[in-house]
């Protein structure tokens, strides 16, 4: 059996309920994918984005063909040895992997050389919207996945201060007709490593030479956060997770809505006497002892 066909095989044998499923489950329970969607797979080189590659095909050739599919990739400036290592992994795909060339590593690192990382994520992201839009999608996937997740939820409360999800799906605001997708978002890390072990492959990490020079980055500092935080509460990763799909809204201080911020004393005593005349309500409806 060829690599490729061990890899197909192990999606939906060995790794069936670790990938397979949640990427199905988040498909099914975020409607991710409608009928007559054209969707831009965006291939960096690593191991998320070629695992979701991977699932796509699986879908596209056992499940409904209902959708359209493109591999995209994009070199961002990559060094000789990189660029060959995702040129490689054609080999391992399907469909045809459409790459293109964009400097975007040297333009945002002469527009902030201190911390381009910031700068070069949003240039990235414009540049994959354009990509898909040339080739009809109105969706582009991306390869985050469930610890993406519930890091971003974390450093936004302890480093952003505030309360806000990486979502399953949104609508770009750049491109109002595109859509950005997420399916891997109840898979964990720590099985994609273990699938990339077993199939002895190799990725790209970011391959830039920010990367490179492992400068502090607040997300490594959260990722090792984390496991020190389930050493003392075992089931904090399902915590920090739920914690966004379980939002009080009578009791938190404040909202943003578009951008615009809501303090809770706003509706404060229109809420008193909603109560009020909810609980006029429940009484009436009461049954004579």
């Amino acid at each position: 059996m060829s690599q490729r066909a061990q890899i197909e095989h192990s999606l939906i044998t060995t790794y069936r309920s670790r990938f397979w499923s949640p990427f199905i489950r988040a498909i099914k329970e975020y409607e991710l994918i409608l009928p007559g969607d054209r969707i831009a797979v965006m291939l960096s080189g690593g191991k998320d984005s070629f695992l979701l590659a991977k699932l796509f095909e699986e879908l596209h050739r056992h499940g409904k063909k209902n959708f359209g599919l493109v591999l995209i990739g994009m070199d961002p400036g990559y060094a000789e040895e990189n660029r060959k290592k995702v040129e490689e992994l054609q080999a391992l795909l399907e469909h045809p992997l459409h790459l293109y060339e964009r400097d975007v590593f040297s333009a945002s690192k002469k527009m902030n050389e201190k911390n381009p990382c910031y700068l070069c994520a949003r240039m990235r992201r414009g540049v994959l919207y354009d990509l898909a839009k040339k080739h009809d999608c109105n969706k582009i996937a991306l390869g985050h996945h469930f610890d993406d997740v519930i890091e971003t939820a974390l450093m936004n409360v302890l480093v952003g201060g505030m309360t806000m999800a990486m979502m399953p799906k949104l609508h770009s605001t750049s491109h109002p007709e595109m859509e950005l997708i997420r399916p891997l978002y109840y898979v964990r890390e720590r099985d994609i490593l273990l699938w990339q072990e077993a199939m002895e492959l190799e990725f790209l990490d970011c391959a830039c030479e920010v990367a490179a020079r492992e400068l502090p980055s607040t997300r490594r500092e959260i990722k090792e956060l984390i496991p020190m935080l389930k050493e003392r509460f075992t089931h904090v990763e399902d915590a920090i997770f739920h914690s966004t799909k379980n939002v009080h809204t009578g009791a938190i201080l404040g909202t943003v809505v578009k951008g615009k911020k809501h303090s809770f004393l706003e509706t404060y005593s229109l809420q008193q006497t909603i109560d009020k005349k909810s609980g006029e309500e429940e009484s009436q409806e009461k049954p004579l002892p």
